[in-house]
């Protein structure tokens, strides 16, 4: 079975947003006794994530 994966496309304040909740949920979970791994890794992802710069076709066609 293969694995589907998904874009999605966040500015730096939905970033740090989504650090922030998923950061919160991890620390429930080690409250409660849950494991973590998975939304560890997920927080790294989000943290490690590549940007990817916007392509600049407007200013070559001013040219």
């Amino acid at each position: 079975m293969r694995d589907e994966k998904r874009v999605v496309t966040l500015n730096d304040y939905e970033q740090r947003l989504m650090v922030r909740g998923l950061t919160d949920f991890r620390n429930d979970a080690i409250r409660d006794g849950k494991p973590t791994e998975d939304v560890d890794d997920l927080i790294l992802k989000i943290i490690d994530a590549p940007t990817k710069r916007e392509k600049r076709r407007a200013d070559r066609e001013a040219r």
